[in-house]
């Protein structure tokens, strides 16, 4: 598992992953653009791009999902009425910037030649990042972890639990990936600070 590094000549920013682990991670970014879109405070796609900008029409209450009620938190815990016009005025602009955040991964993956089908246990997929690409996949990732650990109810200082479980438990598996999306968020930081 090598992560994210600067590249010294070109300044990109490079990682090369296996076929599973690049499949794995356009999973996990789809998944993230399939729940942002699947909810009534979607933005509309297609129309004229500045009545979509002034439209301000989107939610006024949390969403009942649990991840993303943790994307989105309410900005006034104690006054509803603000909180709602606050969500109304922001949470479709951004739904939009985290599935943009998430469509970047996929499109980078596929553009690097990830295929569509089988995946050969032989495949690596080399990515290469200009620097406004690799902010967008940080952004991405924190947002798979925050959706990771609210599914799988991760809290800090709970890592014993975690690791008390036989690995060959699907919780613990699933907190692996949780573990490895870390380990990526954290040298693609790295690099982008070289």
């Amino acid at each position: 598992m090598t992560g994210f590094a600067r590249h010294r000549k070109s300044g990109l920013v490079i990682a090369n992953f296996t076929g599973f682990e690049a499949e794995l991670l356009r999973s996990l970014a789809s998944q993230m653009v399939e729940l942002l879109r699947n909810e009534e405070a979607a933005p509309k796609q297609g129309g004229d791009p500045l009545e979509a900008l002034m439209d301000f029409s989107g939610p006024t209450t949390e969403p009942e999902d649990p991840v993303l009620a943790r994307l989105f938190p309410s900005a006034y815990l104690d006054d509803v009425e603000a909180a709602g016009d606050f969500r109304r005025f922001t949470e479709g602009t951004l739904r939009d910037s985290k599935a943009t955040a998430a469509g970047q991964i996929i499109d980078d993956l596929d553009e690097a030649g990830l295929p569509d089908d089988v995946i050969d246990e032989t495949l690596h997929i080399d990515v290469e990042l200009a620097e406004p690409a690799a902010e967008r996949w940080l952004r991405g990732f924190t947002d798979i972890r925050l959706a990771l650990a609210t599914r799988l109810g991760i809290e800090d200082g709970d890592e014993e639990r975690w690791y008390a479980l036989p690995d060959d438990d699907p919780m613990a598996q699933a907190h692996d990936i949780y573990e490895w999306v870390g380990y990526l968020q954290e040298t693609l930081v790295g690099a982008l600070v070289e």
